[in-house]
Parts: structure tokens; sequence; C-alpha cells
């Protein structure tokens, strides 16, 4: 590793230390605007939608790092911070029986409603169409990275590993929810 990027590593993991929620978030909004942009580009989108870019960025800073945060410190408290094979499945078995799908939903609800600006009957009737299918596409994908997450990082690493994973989940989601379809390749 070079002693730039050494250095980077250093200082971000002292703010991890210092201020796990703040930096928690901004990883989050980051790690949302990257998932975004590749979004917009990969369904064609020319120009870089300003506006949808940063409201998902606040989602990813106001609701995904605070929340991934204070989830990840609930399952350490009830699980005593054991990770033990036993413990680890219970673990994954809680995430993605409530947080998983709360996340989901809420990122349904909110690029419906806030990004998108739709009325609530066209993004409850899309909520009502797409949800079942992404919640198990979820069930397929999460639970590997949820087993691994509580198995061998850190509790403070563990919103990061995450939001760095939710980085593709992201995409998928973005592509599910957004009204354009990708085109077809001839």
């Amino acid at each position: 590793m070079s002693s730039v990027s050494k250095k980077v590593l250093q200082q971000y993991m002292m703010q991890l230390q210092l201020h796990p929620i703040r930096t928690k978030a901004i990883t989050a909004g980051f790690l949302q605007a990257m998932s975004d942009i590749v979004s917009q580009k990969l369904t064609g989108t020319q120009k870089i939608q300003l506006k949808q870019l940063i409201l998902k960025v606040l989602f990813g800073a106001a609701y995904l790092g605070p929340s991934g945060h204070y989830f990840h410190n609930l399952v350490d408290k009830l699980f005593k911070g054991k990770n033990d094979t036993k413990t680890v499945a219970k673990k994954v078995l809680f995430d993605q029986l409530t947080f998983s799908p709360m996340k989901n939903f809420a990122f349904m609800l909110y690029y419906g409603l806030v990004v998108e600006g739709r009325p609530w009957n066209q993004v409850k009737s899309k909520i009502k169409k797409d949800y079942p299918r992404v919640q198990l596409t979820s069930w397929m994908f999460w639970p590997i990275v949820g087993w691994v997450n509580f198995q061998f990082l850190p509790l403070q690493l563990r919103v990061i590993f995450q939001s760095f994973v939710g980085f593709c989940w992201g995409i998928f989601l973005n592509l599910r929810a957004r009204s354009m379809v990708l085109p077809k390749a001839r």
C-alpha cells in the first residue's frame, strides 16, 4: 500500500473512531451518489440528474449510514458481541427479517415519493407490484453479505462494508425503482 493510501486509510479509521455516525453517514451518502451515477449512465441518461443525485446522497447520509450504525450496535448488544456460527446465523436471520425489509421498503417509498415526485397512489401501486420481487432478490443476496459481515468484521466496520456492497445493490434497486427501462441490446 502506498504511503498516501495508508495515510488516507489511517485518517478515515481515526474519523470512524472519533465520529462514527458522521463518518458512516458521509460514506453512505458518497456511495449512494456513486451508485446513482452508475445507474443513471446504465439507463442511458446523457446528463446526470443533479436533483436526483442530491436526493440519493441525502437518503444515504440521513438514513442508511445512521440507521445502519444503530442497527449494528443493537445487534451487538442483543447477541452480546458473540460471533460463533449459531449466533451469526441468528444475527443474519434477525437482520433479514427486520432491517432488510425496512431498508428496501424505505428506499422504494423515498424513491417514488421524493426522488421521482410521484403521487402516493402510484408509489403504493409500484411498491405493491415490485417490493415482493425486490425483497426476495434481497434474501438471495444479502444473507451471504450479512454472514461475512457478522462473522469476520468488527462492529465499527460493518456499516462501511455494507455500504460498499450496497453500492452494487443500490444500482439494482435504482434500476428496479426507475420508471425508465434499459434499452434492449441489438
